[in-house]
């Protein structure tokens, strides 16, 4: 019997080539002979760049950056198995997880870290990036970015020293005559599940600026910066991103790697599905496991596992989820194509003892899933 085991990571717990692993185990106990396919995923969110290297035989390198307030950091990217594409998150070294909830604030953070880990890249001779950009804690348009990857940004006193949202109206010139070359023999990928434009009532900063800091006013004020800057863009660029679906994604990075890096912006679980070559295994499999820590009403909206759920039924397949915990609303899950969901808690416990035994129960909750289902055949 040939199953894909194909799931997210459980968050806080165990990155997704670890469920793989443990699922797989939970079945291999079993008598039968078992043809396991394991492919762990994502959505393009955190831990993409663990799951696609994890999956292609890549391997993860570590790269001193600036953290959102310019401070030094480690943050890792991946190379996966073709060894000329890399993957970086963006969230690695600009994301709002790096911050203390005091020191949130978009009108001076800067994603000049991503444009470090991209240049590391370039540096690692790939030719091919592929960012998820979700978690961020900026507001900058990429203009941070650009700036780590050589672009110069004038203002009426000179060359704009300072970064971050607040900044953006500064800007009076756009220089990209010592911006890397290598950008221009690059192709760059970006997983972005928004659409998003840059400014306005559904832009970056009115949405998604509160949760980064910003008061009211500040948003206003953001969302013209965004206003100045894009026109600047495509005054000197003839960049016409503003409006751009996904344009207001991070912060607005997706404008900016739209701008100066003549990015695709594709929806975060169809790359990892094309990258990990999913269709492939599914063609000749007879069962798909898919999971992720939370399995519940929101898992439909774009998730991991609803991505799996659509390409397994493309060919007809039958779907199983085995989640951390079932949160509400879990059973309208049946309705869009799971065909039996399963939580890994067999008794009450704390969330701290949930988190350490994740592993063990998730094996016990995958043996018992295919004693039923061979029951049931």
């Amino acid at each position: 019997m040939r199953i894909v085991i194909a799931p997210d990571s459980f968050k806080h717990s165990l990155p997704a080539r670890t469920v793989c692993d443990a699922i797989a185990r939970g079945i291999e106990n079993l008598p039968g002979e078992w043809d396991i396919i394991k492919i762990p995923v994502a959505d393009g969110g955190e831990g993409t760049v663990r799951a696609l290297v994890d999956a292609t035989g890549g391997a993860i390198y570590h790269q001193q950056v600036l953290d959102p307030l310019k401070r030094e950091i480690t943050a890792e990217f991946g190379i996966l198995g073709d060894g000329k594409t890399a993957v970086i998150e963006m969230a690695a070294a600009s994301g709002i997880e790096l911050l203390k909830d005091e020191e949130r604030n978009p009108w001076l953070t800067t994603s000049y870290g991503t444009g470090q880990l991209i240049r590391a890249a370039l540096d690692k001779g790939c030719s091919r990036i592929i960012a998820g950009i979700g978690g961020s804690a900026t507001n900058d348009a990429g203009l941070g970015m650009a700036m780590a990857l050589g672009a110069r940004f004038l203002s009426r006193e000179g060359t704009l020293g300072e970064q971050g949202g607040g900044m953006l109206d500064q800007v009076s010139g756009i220089d990209l005559s010592e911006l890397d070359p290598r950008i221009k023999n690059t192709e760059f990928i970006v997983a972005c599940d928004v659409s998003n434009p840059l400014c306005g009532p559904k832009g970056a900063s009115y949405v998604y600026g509160p949760q980064k800091g910003a008061d009211p006013e500040m948003v206003r004020r953001l969302d013209s910066n965004l206003e100045v800057f894009a026109a600047r863009l495509e005054a000197e660029l003839g960049a016409d991103i503003k409006d751009v679906p996904g344009a207001g994604a991070a912060g607005g990075l997706g404008a900016g790697l739209l701008a100066f890096c003549g990015a695709q912006l594709q929806a975060g679980f169809e790359i990892v599905a094309r990258e990990t070559h999913l269709d492939d295994a599914l063609r000749n499999c007879d069962l798909v496991i898919t999971g992720e820590g939370k399995l519940d009403a929101q898992t439909r909206y774009g998730k991991t596992p609803m991505g799996v759920v659509k390409h397994a039924k493309a060919f007809g397949l039958p779907v199983i989820a085995i989640g951390g915990t079932l949160g509400e609303g879990y059973q309208e899950l049946y309705e869009i194509g799971f065909d039996a969901i399963f939580s890994i808690l067999d008794k009450p416990m704390s969330l701290q003892e949930a988190l350490i035994t994740a592993e063990e129960m998730l094996v016990r909750t995958a043996g018992s899933v295919m004693r039923t289902w061979m029951a049931a055949r």
